[in-house]
């Protein structure tokens, strides 16, 4: 027996519901077509956060070493800031607030930069730390070798750094990268903008299924590799203190 009363056959009328609700095959294969263009948007917008969260974020660390009162009064008060602020607020004030003062941004622009400050600040305050977790003495040590500031910077401090902000820098790119679904408050297509208007039109739940399914999709890699890599670097970093 197939259709909507196949469990209904067997006393379990609750579970035709949940199919006919969450995983109805015509509803699915009429969202398909929707669902796949609001993933490729999120795949790639998720992908910028990351690009424009962690290169503006060593650029903030890298203008930090430079012990500029001033500058860094500011690199710390943008960190502070976009570290407290929700994402939805900042793509909201981003999207919203922005045309008041003659800046207009797309969903996408909205999305990808206003997300990719959020991490940039995060990845800022990792690099720092990491940095300031190495010894001082490095840093005499490469004086007394002939190395300039520069040098001993980007030959000797930033890889080791870089190499110690591998871990907890995957799990926050991971955890801002995933708020790709606020986009929606912003009017960005991405899969769950697109699910949500499929159930509207359809009235049926079922495209929110294929969007979840998209999210473990991408998701899921992504997470395996970060545990990889806190593996490879975290007993890097054992072995070296050791």
């Amino acid at each position: 027996m197939r259709g909507p009363a196949f469990f209904s056959s067997f006393g379990f009328e609750w579970m035709d519901r949940i199919v006919d609700n969450f995983f109805n095959a015509g509803i699915i294969a009429q969202s398909w077509p929707q669902i796949l263009s609001g993933f490729g948007i999120t795949v790639l917008v998720s992908v910028l956060v990351i690009v424009v969260g962690v290169v503006w974020g060593l650029v903030l660390t890298l203008a930090r070493t430079m012990e500029i009162r001033a500058l860094n009064a500011l690199i710390v008060a943008y960190i502070d800031f976009f570290r407290t602020m929700p994402q939805l607020v900042v793509l909201v004030l981003g999207y919203f607030g922005l045309p008041y003062i003659g800046v207009r941004l797309s969903p996408f622009a909205t999305t990808v930069l206003g997300l990719g400050a959020v991490l940039s600040a995060f990845s800022a305050e990792i690099f720092w730390s990491s940095i300031k977790a190495l010894p001082a003495g490095q840093w005499d040590a490469a004086r007394a070798l002939g190395f300039g500031p520069l040098r001993t910077l980007f030959s000797i401090i930033l890889p080791q750094a870089v190499r110690l902000s591998i871990p907890l820098l995957t799990n926050r790119a991971i955890a801002v990268s995933k708020g790709t679904a606020l986009g929606t408050a912003v009017a960005l297509p991405e899969v769950l903008g697109q699910a949500q208007s499929l159930v509207g039109m359809l009235a049926n739940p079922s495209p929110l299924t294929l969007a979840a399914a998209c999210y473990l999709a991408f998701f899921i890699p992504l997470v395996i590799l970060s545990r990889w890599l806190e593996k490879i670097y975290g007993a890097g970093s054992r072995t070296r203190r050791a």
